[in-house]
């Protein structure tokens, strides 16, 4: 009989394993936009195989064996050959917030590769100083025309609280709005080309995307509103107990995927036609963009180049942490390890010095920005504990499962 104390929610694997080849578990959720999430709600997660190798591992050595990326590159030029301009009117929207990746992404496409870009950025909830820095850099020494989108922030705010209360989420309405901001922009001024980094697939979600250079319009198959769930509640509902209208929810509502086939609108992902490497496309952003890392590491890890421009971002890998035993570390160690910056000796040594390191440095602009207090916080953070991952005593909650 299965023991209750050691449920898993979110439908999780019940048994907890990790990759033999980097740091990650089998706890990792696949999907990167949670429009829906409830602690009974089945999850697809990163998928293992036969010999304990988690996909995204398995994909890098495919990167390094079985591509050809001079091939790719061919496509890629003959990709910008469809859509420049030679008119002075930009030819492709580049999503980003001037960080490493947005930062390569759109110089590269710029000033190797002949294209007019538009970048556009939908704005963090609270700004850095360093992320402030550098956004300014991307644009003034990096040379690019910027959108600064920023959203309501008195419905944001609601919406990021609803999705930390709801789900222990609190990236959720950012990650949505962030998702669908260049497509709106690519619509809005009749655009063609969309261009984003790296495919997400790439870190463990469903590796067949990483063999399509395209986003599936089907990620804009909804955008009815009445279907739409933001934060873990549909908006109809939030407009009627915040009476908020329709219109205010216009930003979080993706444009129809028949609307955008037929402009002609295409989304692409960048790390298709280049051999994507996170920690080249640091390098490249200094010596090209006057991009900088931070001072000193993130809190919750050891790096100071990768997610610095939002004061939130830290309490979303917080929460991965909590529901699925997964923390920053964890991620930013996995990936070094799978492009051979470091070893998997190095990343377990990370992850156990950092990956439960709670972000207090931001702690209070968090519980305002919200307007919760410290108690609430906790409260809900201990809800969302599922219990084959987390153990309580008498000083708290520990880890049932660390990587060795």
């Amino acid at each position: 009989m299965k023991n209750k104390a050691l449920e898993a929610f979110y439908g999780l694997p019940q048994e907890v394993k990790f990759c033999t080849k980097c740091v990650i578990s089998n706890q990792r959720p696949s999907s990167t936009v949670e429009f829906r999430h409830a602690k009974n709600e089945k999850k697809q997660t990163i998928g293992f195989g036969k010999d304990g190798v988690c996909d995204a591992c398995s994909y890098a050595q495919t990167k390094d064996a079985a591509i050809d990326w001079n091939a790719r590159e061919d496509q890629l030029l003959a990709l910008c050959d469809r859509f420049r301009r030679t008119d002075g009117g930009y030819d492709v929207v580049v999503p980003g917030s001037g960080g490493k990746d947005s930062a390569f992404t759109s110089h590269v496409l710029k000033y190797k590769y002949g294209m007019n870009p538009l970048t556009v950025t939908w704005a963090p909830h609270l700004y850095t100083e360093i992320g402030w820095k550098n956004f300014e850099a991307w644009c003034h020494v990096g040379g690019h025309d910027n959108i600064l989108f920023t959203p309501n922030g008195k419905l944001h705010r609601l919406l990021t609280k609803l999705a930390f209360t709801n789900l222990l989420h609190p990236f959720q309405p950012f990650i949505v709005g962030q998702r669908i901001i260049g497509p709106k922009i690519a619509s809005k001024f009749n655009i063609p080309l969309v261009m984003y980094g790296e495919n997400q697939a790439e870190y463990g979600n469903n590796l067949d995307d990483n063999f399509e250079p395209k986003m599936d319009h089907k990620f804009f198959a909804t955008s009815d509103p009445k279907e739409i769930i933001l934060g873990g509640v549909p908006i109809n509902q939030i407009q009627k107990e915040h009476d908020f209208r329709i219109n205010d929810f216009a930003p979080y509502i993706p444009p129809s995927g028949i609307d955008l086939e037929k402009q002609g609108i295409e989304v692409h992902y960048l790390g298709y036609y280049l051999k994507w490497d996170p920690q080249e496309c640091y390098y490249y952003a200094v010596e090209n963009t006057g991009f900088q890392a931070n001072n000193q590491r993130t809190p919750g890890s050891y790096s100071k180049y990768s997610s610095l421009d939002d004061k939130i971002d830290m309490f979303h890998y917080f929460t991965t942490l909590i529901k699925f035993g997964i923390g920053r570390a964890t991620y930013d160690a996995a990936q070094e390890i799978r492009n051979e910056k470091i070893t998997r000796d190095e990343g377990i040594h990370l992850v156990r010095k950092y990956d439960a390191e709670f972000p207090i440095k931001y702690f209070s602009d968090f519980l305002d920005y919200i307007s919760i207090d410290e108690k609430e916080f906790w409260k809900t953070v201990d809800s969302f504990r599922s219990p084959h991952i987390w153990e309580e005593n008498q000083q708290g909650y520990n880890l049932r499962h660390t990587v060795e």
